[in-house]
């Protein structure tokens, strides 16, 4: 009888663990407000409107849409000239816990770079920041095709 008063307490005990472990010290919300980007020369991004009329002739930024990911939005913004991308600011993405700031400050100049080069949205996702990435390519995407690049 004590044996099995003692299994019981014991399957009680691992189950209540079990369904009480959180994966996260954070939850999935916020973003943050701070820019991230880079640009083929290194000098900051220009801004302007956005011309969707495809011309290429003049520089335009484009905001893509952000895009609601498992720990917050993520939205970026190209900005083009002479029909070719010659810069990237990410403008929201989560940082709202030490560890978001950390995949983050690794992952995204890694996407911008490999933006850059690639010149379209045809990158590889960045091991470990696999959430981002997808956010980050979404919104990337949706950037370009109001571009129309």
């Amino acid at each position: 009888m004590r044996r099995i008063v003692m299994w019981l307490l014991s399957t009680v005990t691992v189950v209540v663990l079990l369904f009480g472990y959180h994966t996260s010290t954070s939850g999935p919300t916020g973003s943050s407000s701070s820019v991230v980007g880079s640009t083929a020369s290194g000098s900051s991004g220009t801004s302007g409107s956005s011309d969707t009329s495809g011309s290429g002739n003049a520089t335009d930024a484009v905001t893509g849409s952000a895009v609601d990911t498992r720990w917050g939005p993520v939205q970026v913004r190209i900005t083009v000239a002479g029909g070719r991308i010659t810069a990237v600011d990410v403008v929201e993405y989560p940082s709202n816990n030490p560890k978001d700031q950390e995949i983050n400050a690794y992952a995204l100049p890694v996407l911008v770079k490999e933006t850059l080069a690639a010149q379209s949205a045809d990158i590889d996702m960045v091991s470990g920041a696999t959430v981002t990435s997808d956010g980050y390519l979404q919104s990337l995407q949706s950037a370009l095709d109001e571009a129309h690049l």
